[in-house]
């Protein structure tokens, strides 16, 4: 098997007061120089989502924010949210069809920012971009982000203690709304009761599973990434560290395996929620609860990285690089990155012509003989023979 280097992109999110006014990377005064393969794509944003065609990023200006869209290749912005008046939103996903799933308040207090990010006041809305319009509202309030199906017109969100799975339907004169409307998981199926949940991803390849996120407050806030089959009720807990924080993230094209926020590789940090001192992990879902680290930034204390989500063509990621003690719910800018090959790839590994799909290899995860300051793996990808035309 033949592999190199697979490219990535990485968003930077830091604190206002750290990036207020960057404009390159020597304004940010970080600790020590990013690999020299990183280029800037943007100067601010976070949370971001791949389009299916792996070309444009949507990503919220920050937090109760604008929504925004990145050409990667000519690195042209586009505001979606600027043709009409709102509160700001903390969600932004494409749906199958194009459209963006929003989650959003009608209001916001600027005293009070958590409340518009709670499932009493956050609503789902789908937009339509380059319509000009408004987004439409779909009736139902969500905690935290939904989960959207990449293949068809289907979300899945959490609401008080209930996971419900609907699909997006359209009227004939294209206003979408919901439809088939289900409860598929309650607090009391869970293993720990008490616990709250958060959508993630439909696992590809089986969407009939649902990867998502269990946690409580309690122990300096813990998480674990569970699955539950929606055609037989059953759980699997995939992470099986009850004493550590790992949240699922962005999930990989083929289904295997998932990106995680994880605090592994420093637990109990002193004076901070497990949340805080994160990276990227790769766990697999193939019950082995096995977990490889990904990025290295919190070998920083003062960094972490977050948020990270793989292209559909499995070619790249996208995360969010914070200071640790960025929470959540407070406004941050960012940068985005594209990381190339960090050497010229041999003639006969993933040519450019023609183009060949490359995937990110989890078995072919090794450390280097020198260590980069960031990215302690090279992700390796390998080709795949393009699909050939049926019939």
């Amino acid at each position: 098997m033949t592999t190199q280097r697979c490219n990535l992109v990485a968003f930077l999110s830091l604190t206002l007061v750290t990036v207020a006014g960057a404009r390159s990377i020597q304004d940010l005064n970080l600790p020590r120089p990013l690999p020299t393969f990183i280029t800037p794509v943007t100067t601010f944003g976070q949370r971001p989502d791949w389009a299916h065609d792996g070309r444009r990023i949507v990503f919220l200006e920050k937090t109760s924010g604008d929504v925004y869209e990145v050409d990667i290749a000519t690195r042209e912005l586009t505001p979606l949210t600027h043709d009409y008046p709102h509160e700001g939103y903390t969600r932004a996903l494409y749906l199958a069809n194009g459209d963006i799933l929003l989650s959003g308040a009608r209001t916001y207090d600027a005293t009070n920012p958590g409340a518009s990010r709670n499932e009493k006041n956050a609503e789902l809305w789908v937009l339509r971009p380059g319509s000009g319009k408004p987004p439409v509202p779909l009736g139902a309030h969500c905690r935290e982000g939904p989960a959207v199906s990449r293949t068809r017109m289907r979300i899945n969100w959490a609401v008080g203690d209930e996971f419900h799975v609907a699909d997006i339907v359209y009227d004939p004169e294209g206003i979408p709304r919901l439809a088939n409307d289900r409860v598929v998981l309650t607090h009391a199926d869970l293993p720990n009761p008490g616990w709250k949940i958060e959508a993630q991803n439909f696992r590809p390849g089986a969407e009939h599973e649902l990867i998502f996120n269990m946690y409580t407050p309690e122990n300096n806030v813990i998480a674990m990434v569970m699955g539950i089959d929606l055609d037989t009720g059953k759980i699997v807990h995939y992470s099986n560290r009850p004493e550590v924080y790992d949240e699922p993230e962005g999930i990989f094209p083929d289904g295997k395996r998932t990106l995680v926020e994880s605090n592994r590789q420093r637990p109990e940090a002193p004076g901070m929620k497990n949340y805080q001192p994160i990276d990227l992990w790769v766990l697999e879902l193939d019950g082995s609860e096995r977990m490889t680290r990904l990025t290295n930034f919190n070998d920083d204390p003062d960094f972490k990285a977050s948020q990270g989500v793989i292209s559909d063509d499995g070619r790249y990621m996208a995360f969010q690089i914070s200071r640790t003690v960025t929470t959540r719910a407070t406004a941050t800018e960012s940068l985005s990155w594209t990381l190339p090959p960090t050497s010229p790839p041999k003639a006969s590994s993933c040519p450019n012509s023609p183009p060949a799909p490359c995937r990110l290899d989890s078995p072919s995860f090794t450390r280097p003989s020198s260590r980069l300051p960031w990215f302690p793996l090279p992700l390796r990808c390998r080709r795949l023979r393009p699909n050939r035309p049926s019939g």
